[in-house]
């Protein structure tokens, strides 16, 4: 993954149109660009920040069915879900593992209740379930979670779903792209869509954020997976369309580890307002989450709310022994969820459907909106399917169910260091043995080594501080006071491979240490 490489690969395809150009390099695009690309077709995809910069670097890191889902009646959702869910765990061991989660019951009426439903859960995974469903004493349950308020506490029901690293997730099926022949390039915006004389679609103009740069580019068939910015570009295709996007922000907090103190996670199927919580063990942190809030203002850099915070911090304090306050917040983020709108109602955004949609406009636009990260490959599937009907591309078939993605490695020891490079670890370490100065850990709080900075720069397209502290390492995300201590020396780092000058440092850690501000509470 070389960027200088891919913008003059763009220079000398100028003449000549690619097959898919995709928009948007967050979960669902990048998962259009494997599908593209792996069925042969000629593949170009661009981003207007960085990999997985907006939804797809801040879920709950979960790849699940969705309970929830399924108390809300959406049966055929969640079928394709857990059907997902198995295969991503085949298709990349090396990132999603089994993780247990313990429903804690309070109430005698919800053993019988929740026993039942998670059979049927486990019923619905059929082959590619991650486990079978049990319930537990209260003995058992504390043993699982000793930290677990125990006032009340009746027995506990455990089931096992899967859990992931979204934004390396979404590096690898970079890499995944371009080991198959894509062109994938961040930090390129679409400015415009160019059509022919009869109104279609035959290309559009990027601006390359980095030089200024402007480039006409030639397609058969684009795709707008943009998630919550759908709708901008729709209205450079159609000025004037109605909205396709309800968004929703979800907030999380990081904790230590010894507000869980065990390896399995909590899940609280129905808060006051009819959430589901979760407290998730996460790369030795804990995560609780999430929110489901409607906004109106769409950014790259949502803001958690004061009644977010609050609403998390004192739900989860009825289930833990040890409250979290907000001085014991690591790192607080939120994220936009890309809803699909809901035709002619008005329903809360926890209550709209999870599902994808895919529309076609009068140009030939695709537009797929909705989903969610585990359902990433078969959105991808059916939009590759619709973008060769458009494109009047050669028929293939999809090849993407049984296809190991980038560092794919199977016995994966998730207490390793360096276990979520997968395969590329061996050259990571050889970097090491080359400068064993390399080998220094960038903050004494967390496990990141020098080495990743320059792999992360070399073969991971990381062009900023963020990109490295955010997505390529989780930095920010686990303890974002560490991640400001750590930006000088990271910004040293990449600046010797991108041949930047000490103002290019200056004014990156400043620029970082402005975004990082905004993932503390003070």
């Amino acid at each position: 993954m070389n960027r200088d490489y891919f913008v003059q690969q763009l220079e000398r395809s100028a003449d000549s149109p690619w097959d898919v150009l995709i928009i948007g390099g967050g979960a669902t695009g990048l998962g259009c660009a494997v599908d593209s690309a792996t069925r042969g077709f000629k593949t170009l995809l661009v981003e207007q920040a960085d990999f997985a910069k907006g939804t797809s670097s801040r879920s709950t890191k979960l790849v699940h069915g969705g309970v929830r889902y399924l108390a809300q009646g959406d049966v055929s959702l969640v079928f394709e879900a857990l059907h997902e869910r198995g295969l991503l765990m085949q298709n990349a061991p090396h990132l999603v593992k089994n993780q247990p989660f313990i429903i804690p019951l309070y109430e005698w009426w919800e053993g019988p209740f929740y026993n039942i439903g998670m059979k049927v859960y486990d019923l619905m995974a059929g082959k590619l379930g991650f486990g079978p469903s049990e319930k537990l004493s209260k003995e058992e349950t504390l043993n699982a979670i000793p930290n677990l308020d125990q006032h009340g506490l009746m027995g506990g029901v455990i089931y096992f779903d899967g859990q992931f690293d979204d934004a390396r997730l979404a590096v690898n099926l970079a890499q995944t792209a371009v080991d198959h022949g894509a062109t994938v390039l961040n930090y390129f915006k679409v400015i415009e869509l160019l059509k022919d004389a009869s109104g279609l679609l035959e290309g559009v103009v990027i601006r390359d954020m980095e030089s200024g740069q402007s480039f006409t580019v030639k397609a058969k068939t684009i795709i707008n997976a943009t998630g919550v910015f759908s709708d901008q570009i729709r209205q450079l295709d159609e000025p004037g369309m109605p909205p396709s996007i309800v968004p929703s922000q979800g907030v999380h907090l990081m904790v230590d580890q010894s507000f869980l103190q065990g390896n399995s996670s909590i899940m609280i199927p129905h808060t006051d307002d009819g959430r589901v919580l979760f407290a998730v063990p996460w790369h030795n942190e804990v995560i609780i989450g999430t929110t489901d809030t409607p906004v109106s203002e769409i950014t790259l850099e949502p803001r958690a709310k004061d009644e977010e915070i609050e609403f998390l911090l004192t739900t989860s304090a009825r289930y833990l022994k040890k409250d979290p306050l907000a001085s014991d917040v690591l790192s607080v983020f939120a994220g936009l969820r890309p809803l699909a709108a809901p035709q002619g109602s008005a329903a809360k955004t926890k209550d709209i459907s999870r599902r994808h949609q895919i529309t076609i406009s009068r140009s030939g636009l695709i537009t797929v909106t909705g989903g969610k990260w585990t359902t990433y490959r078969k959105m991808a599937q059916e939009t590759i399917d619709r973008a060769i009907l458009v494109g009047g591309l050669q028929e293939k078939d999809c090849v993407t169910k049984q296809l190991p993605i980038h560092g794919y490695r199977l016995n994966t020891h998730f207490d390793e260091p360096l276990y979520y490079y997968g395969d590329d670890r061996p050259q990571i370490e050889s970097l090491i043995n080359a400068q064993p100065t390399l080998r220094e850990r960038l903050h004494p709080a967390l496990p990141y080594l020098k080495a990743e900075v320059i792999w992360a720069t070399r073969q991971e397209m990381a062009r900023t501080v963020e990109d490295f502290l955010a997505r390529r390492s989780r930095a920010l995300f686990l303890n974002a006071r560490a991640s400001m201590e750590m930006a000088p020396i990271v910004a040293q780092l990449m600046a010797g491979e991108l041949n930047q000058s000490n103002q290019w440092i200056e004014k990156q850690i400043e620029q970082f240490k402005n975004l990082a501000k905004h993932y503390l509470l003070e």
